[in-house]
């Protein structure tokens, strides 16, 4: 279990609001809803938590009723009797890390953009409503591997699910273009989340449906209300074409299209965004975001014990493999070419080409490998064996190994910039 600093931005030097794209947004709202699963201990740590002011104004739900928002899963932790920051986010008894006018209404309610919580699953072979190359989250835990298609993550954006036992939530914000896994064992409750219809830089901001607390997407953290300064722990996840998940997880499962909404699953609701700056306003950046690169340059994240780094996808592409070391860890970052970005073409089939990336760590038993890029996979050039994305031995002497994942990030660099402030960049620069 680690404990992060607080970002810069929580910390008030950082970037001022998010974007507000109303027409874009109301494209993924309204629906019905469902309920789903959980389980296992309390494992995340909590940061400094400021001093709550006092005030004479009563909670915003002091009269005791149900503030808005969808209740908790049957197996999560209950409702509390606490302040909701999702119904004032204002409130004068509130302390706060990051300023509450800068979480702005992105124009859906609270739940307008539905949280999946009772998600329909499906063996990989029955599945026949992806493109080899439309890209997946791909997220193993315990032996349980599971996909859920962008096709599907772009109208949602959370699902609280339980894999491999460990409940978790899976979320995707297509604005900050990154997806995170967090382990829903929170602070001595099991949380569930959904959407608060507010955006913080760009970022999507979440609410726990047990104390109404709003947190940030980017980095896990509950930035105001009962939960401020606790910070979720992640799972590693990548984001990888869907021809390259199914051949490697044939016994895996997928998230399939019977979500209990209407949606036009595979068509994107945000046409053009990859490549456009215009939902990147001037007004609605920084003065002081981090110019080291283009605002919306894509970058692999990588992040531990308060050191980051964020690798130039487009160097990574080229490249094949980086090497970086991270809080004296040697790491491989990789890319192979084959999936497409939800957030460029009408399709999403039809989206150029970002390719499959992975983060792991180099040392394997004791034995520190090296890579490079090999047909459609990798290969080490200590023992000569041939690698696959998901950091699977395939063939050759470690035939059968495994290299361990590390939690990274496929983001834009404006996200990255604005919650890791310090990160070093990979090539550097100048």
């Amino acid at each position: 279990m680690r404990c992060r600093p607080i970002p810069a931005a929580a910390r008030g030097h950082g970037a001022v609001a998010a974007v507000t794209v109303l027409a874009v947004l109301a494209a993924a709202c309204g629906g019905t809803e469902a309920p789903a699963a959980a389980s296992p201990a309390p494992t995340t740590t909590t940061l400094f938590i400021p001093e709550a002011p006092e005030t004479d104004v009563p909670p915003p739900n002091a009269n005791g009723d149900i503030p808005p928002g969808r209740a908790p899963l049957a197996d999560s932790s209950g409702r509390e009797s606490v302040p909701s920051a999702l119904v004032d986010r204002f409130w004068p008894g509130f302390a706060a890390l990051i300023p509450p006018e800068q979480i702005r209404s992105g124009g859906p309610p609270p739940d307008g953009i539905p949280a999946l919580d009772e998600p329909v699953l499906a063996p990989t072979d029955e599945i026949d409503f992806l493109a080899d190359s439309e890209a997946v989250l791909s997220l193993e835990i315990n032996g349980d591997a599971r996909a859920y298609p962008l096709q599907i993550m772009t109208w949602h954006e959370l699902v609280n699910d339980t894999v491999g036992g460990v409940p978790v939530t899976i979320s995707y914000c297509p604005l900050c273009n990154s997806s995170v896994a967090y382990d829903r064992n929170a602070a001595g409750r099991v949380l569930d989340f959904g959407t608060s219809g507010m955006l913080y830089q760009s970022s999507l901001v979440m609410y726990d449906r047990q104390t109404q607390s709003l947190w940030t997407h980017f980095d896990g953290l509950a930035v105001i209300g009962e939960l401020i300064g606790t910070q979720l722990d992640f799972w590693p996840m990548a984001v990888v074409s869907w021809e390259a998940w199914r051949d490697a997880h044939p016994d895996g499962m997928v998230l399939t299209q019977e979500t209990g909404y209407f949606r036009t699953y595979g068509r994107n609701p945000y046409v053009g965004y990859e490549t456009s700056e215009r939902l990147l306003s001037p007004a609605f950046q920084s003065t002081d975001i981090d110019e080291r690169l283009p605002a919306k340059e894509r970058v692999v994240g990588i992040r531990s014990a308060g050191d980051a780094v964020a690798v130039r996808h487009a160097h990574l592409e080229e490249a094949g493999v980086v090497e970086v070391d991270l809080a004296g860890v040697p790491l491989v970052a990789w890319n192979l070419p084959g999936a497409s970005s939800a957030i460029d073409a009408p399709e999403l089939s039809n989206g150029i080409d970002v390719g499959s990336s992975g983060v792991f760590e180099r040392r394997l038993e004791g034995r520190l490998l090296s890579f490079s890029r090999a047909g459609d996979g990798f290969r080490d050039a200590e023992t000569g064996s041939v690698w696959n994305l998901f950091g699977e031995a395939t063939a050759g002497e470690l035939a059968g190994s495994r290299l361990r994942p590390r939690e990274f990030v496929d983001t834009f660099w404006f996200a990255w910039g604005t919650f890791e402030p310090t990160s070093s960049i990979v090539p550097p620069l100048g």
